[in-house]
């Protein structure tokens, strides 16, 4: 009977862990032990989600670890500050969120560039995490003419439609304003993704694509890519760098200020740009500190 009612816990708490790791993400990292910190004061545990397939942002690796650039920057901040230990969780990009406003997380990275509603629900820290570093991919035979955004611009202005809902659309809005004389021709879009985009450059039907240097390199120059076909048709010039933010709980004020002195000194000391040429094979905060 004894044995019967072993198995019968055992299966329990079994079925218990696999439905608490398939509701919110599995748990990837073990907290760093108390004794683990040079402070010797009390240290408190903190939950930081991830994405899991956001290369190399944020991913889960294939020994099932959590990796990227934005985990290796929150394990450098981990181990400059004594007083909290993070456990890393891979999840959905909507438990994400969704834990982080709840407070199931702490805090949580996802390639999140800043907007007005994202502001109403997170605290964003002063210091961003990593850059996104966005431009236009238009057709190769005109690269004499195309050189930056600038001279799109004068060339035509035949953006491919963005959503207006998207944090490009007011990129674009920005840079109309500051160039009145020739603007580029802003037309929304009734989608968020335009899976046709690069087709459609190459048609004539717009002239450039307001497009993420790293969707460039994994759609079209990356010989996985769905349109590497289209690789020697197509090129790509850089805008410029768009911050990525550690989004926090609006209640952790004192873990945000503990992650921006953290951040502070990181940079100082080079570790930042050291990660940022490991993960992207260049320093992406070039794009946006000058």
């Amino acid at each position: 009977m004894k044995v019967v009612l072993r198995f019968v816990i055992s299966t329990m708490l079994l079925v218990a862990a696999v439905s608490t790791a398939a509701a919110g993400g599995m748990r990837d990292d073990k907290p760093a032990p108390a004794a683990a910190k040079a402070s010797g004061g009390p240290v408190r545990t903190v939950y930081a989600a991830h994405t899991q397939g956001y290369v190399p942002y944020g991913f889960v690796n294939e020994k099932g670890e959590s990796d990227g650039f934005e985990i290796a920057v929150l394990r450098a901040v981990d181990a400059v500050l004594d007083e909290y230990a993070f456990s890393f969780v891979p999840t959905s990009d909507e438990d994400l969120l969704i834990g982080i406003e709840s407070g199931k997380y702490a805090l949580g990275t996802k390639g999140a560039w800043v907007t007005a509603e994202r502001k109403k629900k997170f605290l964003f820290p002063e210091n961003p995490v990593a850059a996104s570093i966005i431009g236009i991919t238009f057709r190769a035979s005109d690269a004499d003419k195309i050189r930056d955004l600038e001279s799109f611009a004068r060339y035509s202005g035949k953006l491919v439609p963005i959503s207006p809902q998207s944090a490009q659309f007011a990129l674009v809005q920005e840079f109309n304003k500051s160039h009145p004389d020739s603007p580029v021709a802003l037309v929304p879009s009734d989608t968020f993704i335009i899976n046709d985009a690069y087709l459609w450059v190459i048609e004539g039907r717009y002239d450039a694509f307001f497009d993420l240097k790293l969707a460039f390199q994994n759609s079209v120059v990356s010989e996985k890519g769905a349109f590497h076909s289209l690789a020697d048709r197509l090129a790509w010039v850089p805008y410029k760098g768009i911050p990525t933010w550690t989004l926090f709980n609006r209640n952790e004020t004192e873990l945000a200020a503990a992650y921006d002195r953290a951040i502070e000194q990181l940079r100082a000391d080079g570790t930042l740009s050291a990660l940022s040429v490991q993960y992207f094979g260049e320093d992406v905060f070039s794009y946006v500190f000058e």
